[in-house]
């Protein structure tokens, strides 16, 4: 429990590994040191989320006894007030005191979690304004715990080798701790003006890790465009939070979160315009449709660095936010009551177009960074259709087989002539065992086969999609179904490229270290045994441990503010659970015969015009990039230069031009008219009267006494008769 009030230390130890790194790293540590400071820093951190999350299952856990003891009494009270009085008055008192504030269960039943834990600080006041500084920890808060420590500890030890020996080693260990602590510090945000804060430095981080061999001109562009793209949807954050601000008088998120589930349709009109405006954070940070260009460029980083970001910290935090203030979409979008809504729709789409996008490229990590824009889009359509808990399981499982498949990719690439295209790979598997069967594992998990992690949570989003709350999302189950197929087809394409057949490219391929290959295998075991913290009851049943059902919906899930929203869960569906497996298996199929059977309509992009310009269009990833590059930009930039330029050459030319004019004509009358004309006469008329005045009195200078005599007399003879006329 200590833990839980104190979780300000999770943050913070990162955040010292990054000041002592930054500061004191190459001069006082040593550069060959520094990683063991980042991975110390964060594996304690790991040890405190982990104490956290068992505080945390214990609180729910006492919370739930007391609760059942309670509601037993409280039955026997009103079974003895009845056959006393024979009234209902007192069992309607007893049974609101018994099932008070969430208390109970959720009517379906899993036991719910007591309320958040806040702790708050005074941070500074401003018109009359106190802003506040804390922590607040709930389910959702320790299972990203969970995910970011896990994921990043994991990718602090494989980049003791994979950057090893780098221009900017200390500079990349430094900012990898701030990374850590900037999305710690987001999932326990307190208030809305933490969050932004929270959600800023993930931002910064990226940018500066993207573009971490800044000298190259692409990762320069990755790094500015993740940047300016994510600033567009910065601008729905700020909107969404004075919306929000407006409506409640808050920024307390616990707070906002109550009142909306108290307030319900009153707030609606209010709620819809936060969640619009949120909408556009999202989709900027978690790469959603139209702003999800900027993810796979950020490829451009290393590695590790992708890894963390597409699997725990900057893309999943739209994602988070969502589930955060899942009360504000819930009734802003009326998800509960529709079967559509514009998060449901972007989810969806996104998904659909992310995977197609991944089948039109060469670049393993960038068929991996569409791959997450699917994935996302899975997530914020599970949320649009009501299915909080398959959502965020969804998150939890995809950080680990997604880590896998990035540190994989880099696995090939450091042993495989330090590329990443898979037209320059082929037959990896005879060399790199290891990460072959990891990167196998991870991809089974992925497309959603039986019995790997994502198969659970994939299936529990197809579920909500076809059960949603009070009506189905029809439309969003065709594009997760399609997804699911399309999922495990393109990833088939990349092992078939990156691992089978003969090697195609340059040097002597070989097995990545030890440091690399077993974080490999501890995200592949995850990758498989992930799944079994939200098993549903019937899978449970058959081995006697139905109580291990459903864990995440049971210590993860907001009960005290879904319950108020009316969320409901749906029950498991075998049949449906079999569709979404059928589709991932023919998924395989069909890029197993493809590729491997040499089957299908090859060259047909090259026989059919129609074909050919359908895969131009994929290829050009729809064409947005042009889109915004060319078209938005161009034609906002290109005015604006021409017009800079006009400015440029008719006035501030024309205003230095006429100045240096001036300033030369000004000098040239001065010359003429004050020096030449003025100084100089007057200097050289007082030269020639001096010279005059020598020449004249040179005459009288004849050495004679008697003309010295005679000028001394006539001169005092002068200066008598003047005295004698004057006085």
């Amino acid at each position: 429990m200590w833990i839980l009030e104190n979780a300000f230390l999770i943050p913070l130890i990162p955040a010292v590994s990054f000041v002592v790194i930054l500061l004191f790293g190459r001069k006082y540590i040593g550069v060959e040191r520094v990683q063991k400071v980042g991975i110390t820093a964060v594996g304690i951190v790991w040890v405190l989320s982990m104490i956290a999350a068992v505080a945390w299952i214990t609180r729910v856990e006492d919370s739930t006894s007391s609760k059942s003891y309670d509601a037993e009494h409280a039955q026997i009270a009103v079974n003895e007030g009845l056959s006393a009085s024979g009234s209902s008055t007192l069992d309607g008192d007893l049974q609101l005191a018994a099932s008070d504030d969430g208390h109970g269960d959720d009517g379906h039943g899993y036991a719910t979690t007591e309320p958040v834990i806040s702790k708050v600080d005074g941070w500074w006041s401003s018109g009359g304004i106190d802003f506040a500084v804390g922590t607040l920890v709930d389910g959702q808060t320790v299972l990203l715990l969970i995910v970011v420590t896990s994921i990043s500890l994991l990718v602090h030890i494989y980049s003791a080798e994979y950057v090893k020996g780098d221009r900017r080693f200390v500079h990349y260990y430094a900012f990898l701790s701030l990374f850590t602590a900037s999305m710690l510090f987001f999932v326990m945000a307190q208030n809305l003006v933490q969050m932004i804060v929270g959600w800023e430095l993930v931002g910064v981080c990226s940018f500066v890790l993207i573009g971490h061999w800044w000298e190259e001109r692409p990762n320069t562009d990755a790094a500015v465009k993740a940047f300016l793209t994510n600033r567009v949807g910065d601008i729905g954050l700020l909107v969404g939070v004075i919306i929000l601000f407006g409506t409640f008088k808050t920024f307390d998120i616990d707070s906002i979160n109550r009142m909306v589930g108290e307030m319900g349709s009153e707030v609606h009109f209010a709620m819809l315009m936060a969640s619009i405006a949120l909408m556009a954070a999202v989709c900027s940070k978690s790469g959603q449709f139209p702003l999800h260009t900027w993810l796979p460029d950020a490829m451009a980083g290393p590695t590790p660095v992708s890894a963390l970001i597409h699997a725990a910290t900057m893309v999943v935090a739209g994602v988070f936010m969502i589930g955060r203030l899942y009360p504000v979409f819930f009734e802003g979008f009326s998800i509960g009551t529709s079967s559509i809504n514009l998060m449901a729709f972007i989810g969806g789409f996104t998904a659909l177009i992310g995977a197609g996008l991944a089948f039109a490229q060469w670049d393993i990590k960038k068929v991996l960074a569409y791959s997450t824009v699917s994935q996302l889009g899975y997530m914020v359509m599970a949320l649009g259709v009501g299915a909080w808990t398959a959502a965020m399981f969804h998150l939890f499982t995809h950080a680990f087989f997604k880590a896998c498949l990035f540190l994989g990719a880099g696995s090939v690439s450091h042993a495989a002539h330090h590329t990443f295209d898979m037209r320059e790979m082929g037959g990896l598997r005879k060399y790199m065992p290891h990460t072959y069967k990891t990167f196998v594992i991870s991809t089974l998990a992925l497309a959603g086969i039986f019995p790997f992690a994502g198969f659970w949570s994939k299936d529990e989003i197809l579920l909500g999609a076809f059960a949603g709350q009070q009506s189905a999302y029809p439309l969003m189950l065709i594009f997760g179904c399609v997804v699911a197929l399309m999922t495990a087809a393109y990833m088939t394409r990349v092992i078939w490229y990156t691992f089978w057949g003969e090697y195609r490219g340059h040097g002597h391929p070989h097995e990545s270290p030890k440091v690399m290959t077993v974080p490999l295998w501890i995200l592949a075991v995850m990758a498989v045994v992930a799944g079994a913290f939200n098993l549903p009851t019937p899978v449970l049943e058959v081995f006697g441990l139905e109580s291990l059902a459903h864990l995440v919906q049971t210590y993860a899930e907001p009960t005290h503010y879904l319950n108020a929203i009316g969320l409901s869960h749906p029950d498991p569906s075998l049949w449906l659970a079999l569709v979404g497996l059928g589709l991932a298996m023919a998924g395989i199929a069909i890029a197993f015969m493809y590729f491997w059977r040499n089957t299908g309509p090859h060259g047909l992009t090259e026989r059919n015009r129609y074909a050919k310009a359908g895969y131009t269009f994929i290829e050009q990833k729809y064409y947005l990039d042009h889109l915004y590059t060319d078209i938005v930009i161009g034609s906002i930039k290109k005015p604006i230069a021409r017009a800079a330029n006009w400015f440029n050459d008719n006035v501030i030319d024309l205003v230095v031009n006429r100045a240096g004019e001036g300033a030369r004509d000004g000098g040239r009358w001065v010359y003429r008219r004050i020096d030449q004309g003025t100084i100089d006469t007057t200097v050289n008329a007082l030269g020639s009267g001096a010279d005059a005045g020598g020449q004249g009195l040179r005459v009288m200078q004849t050495g004679r006494v008697q003309n010295y005599g005679s000028l001394l007399f006539g001169t005092a003879a002068v200066v008598a008769i003047v005295f004698v006329i004057v006085l």
